[in-house]
């Protein structure tokens, strides 16, 4: 009977420990969250609208409490997706990441956070060869690529409270 008692105890003391561990901090306008992306885009497999996913690359102390953790994945919104074309045009890709959601559901908002890739711009390279050799106008632009782990530094638009674990 006692080691049912004393089990109980202990698992009543750990449950309020671990509630006890949980804390409020604040997180300031302006921090700097960096992330890398997961998959490398090619603006011609997406599309405007399409989510890319990136992941907070180090985590983010505040009072030595672990407020974003590594890993925690963010999601960004294609803003721009143009294929390189015909008679050098070059690629472009532009994603908007707007913030990211904690596993406890607490929300994360960054001011100015767009990643703005394009390709070489070749239209001079195919006016001036196509001149010469007609088939030459054809040569496209570089393509807009944004290779996986490319790092993204988002900035807190505004201070906010948020639960650690």
């Amino acid at each position: 009977m006692k080691k049912v008692i004393l089990l109980i105890s202990a698992c009543l003391l750990s449950i309020g420990h671990t509630f006890a561990q949980s804390k409020q901090v604040t997180i300031k306008a302006g921090t700097i969250v960096p992330m890398q992306s997961v998959n490398t885009v090619l603006a011609r497999d997406v599309e405007e609208g399409q989510t890319v996913d990136f992941r907070v690359s180090q985590d983010i102390y505040v009072n030595d409490c672990c407020a974003i953790p590594r890993g925690t994945l963010v999601k960004g919104k294609v803003t721009e997706a143009r294929k390189s074309s015909l008679a050098g045009t070059k690629g472009r890709l532009g994603i908007n990441i707007s913030g990211l959601t904690l596993a406890n559901g607490d929300q994360i908002f960054f001011s100015n956070t767009d990643v703005r890739l394009s390709g070489k711009n070749r239209t001079p390279l195919a006016v001036v060869t196509g001149l010469l050799l007609w088939p030459c106008i054809f040569i496209p632009g570089t393509k807009a690529v944004m290779p996986a782990g490319y790092e993204v530094q988002g900035t807190v638009a505004s201070t906010v409270n948020v639960t650690t674990e």
